[in-house]
């Protein structure tokens, strides 16, 4: 009876409290930004300036350097076709509203999310109302910008989804700015939505529209969020969390 109270203790000491520090630490390492290794990131911004794609540059890059990737930033589409860098890459974030892009820097950058497990992030016209006639890669980012009716308004954020990690803890919150009304994706997994209230457009008094989502396409991650229309909302607390909780999933660091 000694003898096996001595195996159990023994067991308990050499595996069981290993593999509990370790969880520990992993779920630390996530909530702290230090990577598990080491992780690049192609930085993608241009297109129409209203969207102030320099600032979203200036605001996220440093903040990426200092939770440890390699970031590389490029004002150039052109960036899609370099292979060597596609394939050196973990996420792709772009902002470039309002753009057209190349069938082969299409192609290049579809195949790296859907078959090499790229993963993709971006907020508002910057990724979902970047190329209005590139039907498959809507399909990647699962929605396009429709309208915004009333344009800079007041609205509301509702988070639907408490326990994932991206938004577990956050609540409501209010902001000023474009409520985005969009053609979604059934399969996107939303994790935040807003309502409209027709004071703008009475036939959707009501109808809610999702506001973040995350989803895969093919083996690639895909995060974003209709927020930011300007750098400013992202002085909203809860919209800069979304979006950096957001980037920290894509690229496999928040589980």
């Amino acid at each position: 009876m000694i003898k096996s109270h001595n195996c159990i203790k023994k067991y308990w000491y050499n595996c069981l409290i290993p593999l509990i520090t370790f969880s520990f630490i992993v779920i630390a390492n996530a909530q702290n930004g230090t990577l598990s290794k080491e992780k690049s990131v192609l930085f993608v911004y241009g297109g129409w300036e209203g969207h102030e794609p320099e600032k979203c540059r200036d605001l996220f890059v440093p903040w990426l350097r200092k939770e440890g990737f390699k970031v590389t930033v490029s004002p150039s589409l052109d960036s899609y076709l370099d292979e060597d860098l596609m394939n050196s890459i973990d996420l792709v974030i772009q902002i470039y509203t309002m753009s057209s892009i190349t069938d082969k820097q299409e192609k290049m950058l579809l195949n790296a999310v859907k078959n090499r497990g790229v993963a993709i992030a971006g907020w508002h016209g910057g990724l979902a109302d970047a190329f209005r006639k590139n039907t498959e890669y809507q399909f990647m980012v699962g929605g396009q910008w429709v309208a915004h009716p009333g344009g800079i308004i007041d609205y509301e954020v509702n988070i639907i989804d408490h326990k994932d990690p991206i938004t577990h803890g956050l609540s409501d919150f209010k902001v000023h700015s474009e409520q985005y009304y969009m053609h979604v994706d059934p399969a996107n997994e939303v994790l935040a939505e807003t309502t409209f209230n027709g004071e703008h457009a009475y036939w959707i008094d009501g109808f809610t529209m999702p506001v973040v989502w995350k989803k895969k396409y093919g083996k690639g991650n895909v995060f974003y969020t209709s927020l930011g229309h300007t750098v400013d909302v992202f002085d909203i607390p809860e919209a800069l969390t979304i979006v950096k909780r957001g980037i920290l999933w894509a690229i496999g660091e928040l589980k």
